[in-house]
């Protein structure tokens, strides 16, 4: 039996080598990015290096041929800036995230042109970051995907562009088609839950990297299903998702439960139990 063609972009980043031999093992992957190499200069094998913030198509659409699905974890940082500084508000960091809404788009009207059903997006919990201020404040307890979204900073503002434009596209306003659309916002895909560097007593801290934990295992899961599930309508028949990317957190404080109603999201992890001798030794403090 034949493997899905799966089209992956930024296949050298953090995300998609954090669960690398998994999607291999799983998919026929056609794996993209603007370099050979990751961060630390390990080579991707069979990585085809292609620029997709270029807005003709024609440069790089033999590699969607054919596929049947996408994932779309590629962007730009802006120049001078690290990667990892999200909550930079300068006019490089707009102007950064201004290509990457547009490279979006790209692979967006790829998918339609070339006949590929499903694409799935790796957005960020920063797509509603502004509720954070009211939970720490003690103001609010738990953001759902149904909320307006809403952020105030440009890399938070950028996911939001890209899960309004997806939504557009799912509609089947766009040549006529509907496109399968699920935008994942990624919470802390660390294997430490940020804990490391907590100080004693710090309980909120400590709290939110606790509720954002996202497992390996739970990350390939939330992937494998958004990638696999038939049937991903609204109650309005438009096949568009948004799901936190969280495992089963006691302390979490965004909501999955439509993930596990729509994609059978069952993470396998917990924080307090994973970490439960760190939460110890912070708490006590």
């Amino acid at each position: 039996m034949s493997k899905k063609r799966v089209v992956v972009t930024g296949a050298s980043g953090y995300i998609i080598q954090r669960m690398w031999s998994e999607l291999n093992e799983r998919y026929d992957i056609v794996a993209l990015d603007n370099r050979e190499t990751t961060s630390d200069g390990k080579q991707v094998p069979g990585i085809r290096v292609c620029d997709l913030t270029q807005p003709d198509r024609d440069l790089y659409r033999e590699h969607f041929k054919g596929a049947g699905a996408i994932i779309h974890s590629a962007f730009v940082s802006a120049k001078g800036l690290d990667a990892t500084t999200w909550s930079d508000n300068s006019q490089p960091k707009f102007e950064a995230e201004h290509t990457n809404v547009g490279m979006a788009y790209n692979v967006y009207q790829l998918a339609i042109e070339e006949n590929i059903d499903r694409v799935v997006v790796a957005s960020s919990n920063h797509a509603a970051d502004y509720y954070e201020r009211l939970i720490w404040a003690d103001e609010w307890d738990c953001v759902t995907p149904e909320m307006a979204p809403k952020s105030d900073n440009f890399y938070g503002w950028a996911k939001i562009a890209y899960e309004s434009l997806g939504f557009v596209f799912a509609t089947g306003k766009v040549n006529g088609r509907k496109l399968e659309v699920v935008q994942l916002r990624i919470g802390g895909p660390r294997d430490n839950a940020d804990l490391d560097n907590v100080a004693p007593g710090d309980i909120k801290t400590m709290h939110r990297g606790l509720g954002a934990y996202l497992s390996k295992r739970d990350q390939i899961q939330l992937f494998f299903k958004s990638l696999e599930t038939k049937n991903i309508e609204d109650e309005r028949g438009i096949p568009f998702q948004i799901f936190y990317g969280v495992s089963g957190n006691t302390h979490n404080f965004w909501s999955i439960a439509n993930a596990r109603k729509i994609i059978g999201d069952a993470p396998e992890d917990n924080s307090q139990v994973n970490f439960a001798q760190r939460i110890a030794e912070i708490a006590k403090g």
